[in-house]
């Protein structure tokens, strides 16, 4: 349910699928995953935008990986 959230948030602001279409797509999700993972170890579990779990963005971050790999044929 929360990372729903987090995905229809960033389709309004950003446009639907558009994660798809980010330059170095996978590196850049896996560097977000881990800024989001550090947050929240240090203490910050709220995105301050959208006042959204980060581990719920971190959860998308894992997703778009996890696609990305899949349609890359390394899964």
């Amino acid at each position: 349910d929360d990372i729903v959230k987090v995905l229809m948030f960033g389709a309004q602001k950003y446009d639907r699928d558009n994660w798809r279409h980010v330059t170095d797509a996978a590196q850049r999700y896996q560097a977000a995953a881990f800024r989001l993972l550090t947050a929240y170890a240090k203490g910050e579990h709220t995105d301050p935008e959208t006042g959204m779990s980060h581990l719920a963005h971190m959860g998308c971050c894992i997703l778009f990986l996890l696609s990305l790999e899949k349609s890359d044929g390394n899964a």
